[in-house]
């Protein structure tokens, strides 16, 4: 009994002087992995705030990129953010699915009761059989689909058959924003195909089945002050890029998009503020980065007590990315800003 109480107040140190949350006691063998096992790009967590759970979703061959390794989107829930189960699948594409080549930036949404998956899908199919003369890319189907279920962890079905992005464009990262009732959808048009990636909204239909009108661009890459061209830090690929948006209302009102691309330090997470608290804009950016340094597409979420945290990726390196997590505040201004650690 001595070495229990011992160990427990072992345990409420670690956490105290770590600064770390605990909501509900984790039992090892239900959540056995800590953040440094666990592989992932573009991290997305919805949390469950009636079950105390956060759900962190990612694309299954994260894990194992073996040709006949299984495509598709996993789940891992966490109680404390520290600790996570084993994944389990929330989305198996069948092998005779046209557009399965590679799933990319999985999140989940609730909207009026259901839960809803936006995630990239590129296909082995061309838009083109002739290379990009902007910068010679290889022009790939790729766009959002959208996928439904009853619940967070699946499984989810396709509600439309192909992209909920146009079918001749290549584009990526669709993330859902609900503005006065009316459901809408940004998304990036890749810079392969633009040279100059855009970020794009078009409407959504009231139950998100079908896109409502044509899609109008809000900003261009090169319109962040922060942003180079990949030739310009060392690669060799030409193009600049719009990466992993994402949707927050401060307490102005105002609209802050938090987005992805290259800047000095190599892979970054920029800000562009809408101050009439539109969707449409117009957007302005900011020259204050969330993320300077080799990590990026992060996404915002309330934890379990109400603190606002980043959840990114770190190092923007094949193999070695992993989640990371980090609490944010406004500043005067309304911008977001990392909190001292």
């Amino acid at each position: 009994m001595r070495i229990r109480f011992l160990f427990g107040l072992l345990l409420a140190s670690y956490f105290i002087t770590t600064g770390c949350r605990v909501v509900n006691q984790a039992t090892p063998s239900d959540f056995p992995l800590l953040m440094a096992d666990i592989r992932i790009r573009d991290p997305f967590i919805w949390v469950d705030k009636k079950e105390g759970l956060y759900y962190l979703y990612a694309q299954m061959r994260n894990r194992r990129e073996a040709p006949d390794a299984p495509q598709g989107v996993e789940v891992y829930s966490s109680r404390d953010l520290l600790h996570w189960s084993q994944p389990q699948p929330v989305l198996i594409l069948p092998a005779d699915f046209p557009d399965r080549r590679s799933v990319w930036a999985p999140e989940v949404h609730r909207y009026k009761g259901v839960f809803y998956l936006f995630v990239t899908l590129t296909s082995d199919r061309k838009i083109s059989e002739y290379k990009n003369p902007l910068n010679g890319e290889t022009l790939w189907k790729r766009g959002t689909y959208i996928f439904r279920s009853k619940s967070p962890t699946g499984p989810f079905s396709l509600i439309k058959e192909g992209p909920h992005t146009p079918a001749d464009w290549m584009s990526l990262d669709g993330t859902l924003w609900v503005e006065a009732g009316r459901p809408w959808m940004v998304f990036c048009h890749e810079w392969a195909q633009t040279l100059d990636g855009t970020m794009d909204l078009v409407a959504l239909s009231r139950d998100l089945s079908a896109t409502a009108g044509q899609p109008v661009t809000l900003f261009k890459a090169s319109d962040g002050s922060w942003v180079r061209n990949m030739q310009q830090i060392g690669f060799k690929r030409n193009g600049w890029v719009t990466d992993g948006p994402f949707i927050y209302k401060n307490k102005k009102g105002r609209l802050v998009m938090i987005w992805s691309s290259f800047g000095d330090q190599q892979y970054a997470i920029g800000q562009a503020v809408s101050p009439n608290g539109s969707i449409n804009g117009p957007w302005v950016q900011s020259d204050q980065l969330l993320v300077s340094a080799n990590g990026g597409h992060g996404m915002l979420f309330r934890d379990l007590h109400g603190q606002l945290q980043l959840a990114y990726h770190q190092p923007n390196t094949n193999g070695l990315e992993r989640l990371h997590l980090v609490e944010v505040k406004e500043n005067e201004a309304g911008m977001l800003e990392l909190s001292p650690r």
